[in-house]
């Protein structure tokens, strides 16, 4: 048995060799650790040069005691670039989950004669003031057991919220003084649509009456189809995260302070990735040359 054994013998290297093996990976020790490069402690800043992890964690910190910023780490990323850190969203994923910084991300929960329904489920626009959407949304007041109402317009171009009007009532004649506020500081085109879906407010004569009057086309979403009018609702939805479920408020002042502050820092701060990473007010003074304005506006 040992003879046939020598006879057909073959050497480690003739063998690795055979199967086209590199010779030094065959012999190679498996390291223990993870693969790759070890992960850098410091990140550099524009004006403060090289700063620690704890300095990053440090102004990630200060960016989600904002009232209003409550996002995930690729967002993040952006407000500190702007914020002047050399930075990439996979390092700062790595530090915010070592801090346990990191934040699931919530989804958005999102007839009568005369009337003119949508065409198209999804809007193409090439300039501010092209489409327009507006919608109410109800907000439980605790303090004395009821709901007020938000009416919003957003312009569908740069995402602003052009105008909006907090109330325990809101009728037609309310829908008619908030456009009437917002169409007089622009010559704007023919061409303006006014989207919204089929709520008594919106449908009234009076209402059509007046859109009709000044050169606004309006038209209606179908019924039960929330994604024709998705930028008002998606809108909405990010109020729902960011301002409803996070502030504790008893009274209708309370709330309408805070609605207040949280319009201004959604078209001035926020950053709106579908923009590009910038915010509503960036998109509106890039494009407002496309538009003839009154006066300016902030």
């Amino acid at each position: 048995m040992d003879a046939i054994h020598g006879k057909h013998r073959c050497s480690k290297t003739k063998i690795i060799k055979m199967v086209g093996i590199v010779e030094s990976s065959y012999y190679r020790e498996p390291g223990g650790g993870k693969k790759g490069n070890k992960p850098s402690t410091h990140t550099f800043h524009d004006s403060r040069g090289l700063v620690s992890q704890d300095t990053v964690v440090a102004s990630v910190k200060d960016f989600l005691r904002h009232e209003f910023i409550d996002c995930g780490y690729r967002l993040m990323t952006s407000y500190l670039k702007r914020d002047g850190y050399v930075i990439n969203h996979k390092k700062l994923y790595r530090i915010m989950k070592e801090e346990g910084l990191l934040k699931l991300d919530d989804r958005i929960d999102r007839s009568g004669s005369g009337r003119k329904f949508v065409k198209f489920r999804k809007v193409h626009t090439n300039r501010p003031l092209q489409c327009l959407e507006m919608d109410i949304k109800m907000v439980w007041i605790p303090s004395v057991g009821k709901n007020a109402y938000l009416l919003s317009v957003i312009d569908v171009h740069t995402r602003r919220i052009l105008k909006d009007y907090f109330s325990f009532n809101i009728k037609q004649d309310q829908v008619i003084a908030l456009l009437s506020l917002l169409f007089e500081d622009y010559d704007y085109p023919d061409s303006v649509v006014i989207r919204s879906d089929n709520g008594s407010q919106f449908i009234a004569k009076k209402v059509r009456e007046y859109l009709g009057m000044i050169g606004v086309q309006q038209e209606f979403t179908h019924v039960a189809t929330p994604e024709e009018n998705a930028h008002i609702e998606a809108y909405h939805g990010i109020l729902k995260k960011e301002v409803f479920r996070r502030f504790d408020y008893h009274y209708f002042g309370e709330i309408e302070q805070i609605l207040k502050r949280y319009v201004k820092f959604y078209n001035n701060r926020r950053l709106h990735g579908l923009l590009g990473r910038i915010t509503p007010m960036e998109k509106w003074n890039a494009d407002k040359h496309l538009i003839i304005m009154k006066k300016l506006t902030a």
